[in-house]
């Protein structure tokens, strides 16, 4: 008598699709092909290869990044605060995965490092055009930063745009205006190609925001910008040990201070007022 099966027995597995006429659809849409083959390493160290992979995942996820961030930066400008939070909120979880990046190269001994350091030439972390984007849209404008980017006329053009548009944080500050929070003339009329520097009516605002009602989407919106100003500070703490753990105090690839400058950098908070007005709350 022929075996019947039963509804609860497991059933084969359809074959995916294997035919298809040149290259498949994912690799039309993730183009794996072109980022699988970008790698060209400059020593025959093979810890190299996990440092400039490492570094171009890294500028992935700043690219990603920096997408939320102009995507939140717009709907605050449409008064659109939800999808402001949320676009926040996703880039929290990448910055997470962001930072995640250093620990393969965080236990690089100065030995390993130094086995392929020469074959960065000049090349250092702070001439990546998509970070300073990063930084540019957090506040951290600066004008000289265009300068390594000369030679490359249509990154240097987006550059100089992101320079003279608000950042994030500027729209932030515009939108508690709007909202009827006491923020100066001076700070909403201020050349945005500067650096933004603290303001204490605008530490008041963000008391008066926190010692109210904590479901208020403004209130919410300082959070999702705290987590957001705490994942950059821990990026750029990690990205000190990390130097120091391989390099020690030495100068910098590029000619950069090292860990001097990291150490600078660490020492500052985006979005500052978020965290001074918390003393008086």
């Amino acid at each position: 008598m022929s075996h019947q099966a039963r509804p609860d027995e497991a059933q084969e597995p359809e074959t995916p699709h294997l035919d298809f006429q040149g290259t498949t659809p994912y690799e039309d849409y993730v183009q794996a092909d072109v980022l699988t083959h970008l790698q060209h390493t400059l020593s025959d160290d093979p810890g190299e290869m996990v440092f400039l992979v490492t570094t171009q995942v890294m500028e992935l996820w700043f690219t990603v990044i920096v997408h939320e961030w102009e995507t939140a930066a717009k709907a605050l400008r449409a008064d659109d605060v939800p999808v402001a939070v949320a676009a926040l909120k996703r880039s929290v979880r990448e910055l997470e995965a962001l930072n995640a990046s250093w620990r393969p190269l965080g236990q690089l001994t100065p030995a390993q490092f130094n086995s392929y350091r020469s074959a960065l030439g000049e090349g250092s972390g702070f001439q990546s055009a998509m970070y300073r984007r990063m930084e540019f849209l957090l506040g951290e404008k600066s004008a000289s930063m265009l300068v390594p980017h000369r030679g490359a006329p249509r990154v240097y053009a987006e550059l100089e745009k992101a320079l003279h548009e608000p950042s994030l944080y500027d729209e932030v500050l515009r939108l508690l205006a709007r909202r009827g929070h006491a923020i100066p003339a001076a700070v909403l009329d201020r050349d945005v190609s500067l650096r933004y520097e603290p303001v204490p009516e605008v530490q008041a605002a963000w008391t008066a925001l926190y010692s109210g009602d904590d479901s208020d989407e403004l209130a919410r919106l300082g959070e999702a910008l705290t987590d957001v100003a705490e994942l950059v500070w821990r990026w750029r703490n990690d990205h000190l040990v990390a130097t120091r753990r391989a390099m020690g105090s030495k100068t910098g690839t590029g000619g950069s201070a090292g860990v001097a400058w990291l150490e600078k950098r660490a020492q500052k908070n985006v979005f500052p007022e978020l965290w001074t007005a918390r003393s008086y709350v």
